[in-house]
């Protein structure tokens, strides 16, 4: 039976498309997610969709129909996931880090107690905008995973790729696991004991890495950070590790209880190093404000982990995001992980989820041996 999804619920972008095809496969399940994207311009799948989806049914050797771009249905059929060595390239500055949220939760199970490592090779861009850079990943997002639920991911930057042209390429290192992921409880952020940054421009003057750093510096400042607190690195990309011209900023704060927040943003034709500075270092101080354990980028990203986790993971957070509702509808959809949300005060929310605990089972009905189709 193909379970149907609406695609244009709640905040009805890609998100809703990587978790619901990164569950169907997990979960052996059969989906039809149609108005993708229906209330974007334009809507439909764009090229790093297609890539996504094209590469978790490699995964799990699915048929796919409708992965093309422009398509506002799509339909996956799951089979047997094969951990292994994989690669995606959108042909476009489409982003590394999203491609590698829609295959992440495919390959972390593994049937045998003995590890597997899996790896990935993704072509795009590594800082692109609508979607995490992949310093935020590499800082923020990885050492949560690793902190909280054991996840075990290297990474490895082999060549930034910036809008429009891409070029970009990531190498990650996946380790497999038999046992579900823990469950967690994360209830109090605690003070902050460092910012760190990285601001950068690669293929334009390194002044305009120093400028957006001091700036993000002195906002912090203002805002009350102490400033022996701060330690932001400017750099301009040498040549040959980068593929366009581009520019932004990176900043995360780690608390003394084990929590880290993010603010990020890049640099765009008309817009001053001083206004990228200023909005990275304002995202930051929005989430720290409202004395949440994650920042409003995490909290969705963590739900599909709570969901597959053994037991009751529960975290503080800051007012609900839309995509964070996203991707809670989407697990209980798929998953039998269900949540609750207490509002704590105006501006915090304890999170709770029961998770599946989920292991992975060898669907014996399944072809052992074939290649994805997708028309």
């Amino acid at each position: 039976m193909v379970r149907e999804l609406d695609g244009s619920i709640l905040e009805g972008g890609g998100q809703l498309l990587r978790n619901a095809t990164a569950l169907a496969a997990l979960t052996n399940r059969s989906i039809r997610v149609s108005k993708i994207r229906a209330g974007r311009r334009p809507p439909g799948l764009k090229p790093q969709h297609v890539a996504g989806s094209k590469l978790v049914a490699q995964i799990c050797l699915a048929r796919l129909d409708g992965a093309d771009k422009g398509s506002d249905e799509l339909t996956f059929s799951p089979q047997n996931i094969r951990l292994g060595n994989y690669s995606a390239d959108p042909g476009t500055a489409g982003s590394t880090t999203l491609l590698f949220q829609v295959s992440l939760p495919t390959l972390l199970f593994s049937t045998s107690p003995i590890p597997t490592i899996s790896t990935l090779k993704l072509r795009g861009g590594t800082n692109a905008v609508q979607a995490p850079q992949i310093d935020y990943t590499e800082n923020v997002f990885l050492p949560f995973l690793r902190q909280h639920f054991g996840i075990l991911v290297e990474l490895d930057i082999r060549k930034r790729g910036y809008w429009p042209k891409g070029g970009g390429e990531i190498r990650l290192s996946i380790t497999s696991r038999q046992d579900p992921l823990p469950s967690f409880q994360l209830l109090e952020r605690g003070e902050v004991t460092k910012i760190r940054g990285r601001s950068f421009a690669a293929g334009l003057p390194a002044a305009l890495a120093r400028t957006m750093a001091e700036t993000a510096r002195n906002h912090l400042i203002e805002a009350g950070i102490d400033e022996s607190k701060i330690e932001i690195t400017a750099l301009r990309e040498k040549e040959g590790t980068a593929v366009g011209s581009g520019s932004g900023i990176v900043l995360w704060a780690e608390t003394e209880n084990g929590c880290i927040l993010g603010g990020s943003a890049l640099g765009q034709k008309g817009k001053t190093p001083e206004a990228v500075g200023s909005e990275a270092a304002d995202e930051l101080v929005r989430n720290l404000s409202h004395g949440g354990c994650v920042d409003e980028y995490l909290q969705d990203q963590i739900i599909i982990f709570m969901a597959l986790a053994d037991g009751v993971s529960q975290i503080l957070v800051g007012p609900l995001t839309l995509h964070t509702k996203t991707a809670i509808w989407v697990a209980e959809q798929l998953t039998e992980a269900r949540f609750q949300v207490e509002e704590v005060d105006m501006n915090r929310v304890l999170l709770s989820c029961t998770g599946t605990g989920f292991r992975r089972i060898i669907n014996h009905q399944a072809q052992a041996q074939g290649s994805p189709t997708w028309n």
